[in-house]
């Protein structure tokens, strides 16, 4: 699998981590973990895109604070590529509550709030595909080698290990 070939997934960083300042920090993690940036935005969701994006939770106790919270002030959206993408990022994430989240992931370094838990990752490349259409038109993703990337995965052999 050569880097065109890499996984991409979906990163909204929430209103929450926007106030707090995190957006670098987490950014960061997720670049020095080894995935490359080929989107990336900032803006403020309407009430129609968080009901979409949160479609699958309609109906759900939290639905309504959520499309509240989440259009609330301004996110920050990405798409990160890499070697099993999806996976590595809801790893990096952690649980969903900030309180139940290892240390060592982005919320259990961060969060203390079961409502307020600073990002958002695609759960299935399917999920992936659907989301980075929802945010991106094709041509405002990017396509370029990182100059690192054999130093991140070990491309000897010509797969990506």
């Amino acid at each position: 699998m050569g880097q065109d070939a890499a996984e991409r997934t979906l990163v909204i960083l929430k209103p929450d981590a926007v106030q707090r300042q995190l957006v670098g920090r987490i950014l960061a993690r997720f670049e020095a973990k080894g995935l490359k940036v080929v989107g990336l935005k900032m803006c403020r969701l309407t009430k129609q895109l968080a009901k979409t994006q949160y479609a699958a939770h309609k109906g759900e106790y939290f639905y309504e604070a959520l499309l509240r919270f989440m259009t609330a002030g301004p996110v920050v959206v990405t798409v990160l590529e890499g070697k099993a993408a999806v996976e590595v990022v809801r790893g990096m994430m952690g649980p969903t509550f900030g309180p139940d989240a290892p240390a060592g992931t982005i919320r259990g370094d961060f969060g203390l709030s079961k409502r307020f838990n600073l990002l958002h990752g695609s759960d299935s490349q399917a999920a992936a595909r659907k989301e980075i259409g929802l945010f991106f038109r094709p041509e405002e993703l990017l396509d370029y080698e990182l100059h690192g990337f054999p130093w991140i995965y070990d491309t000897s052999t010509g797969e990506v290990i």
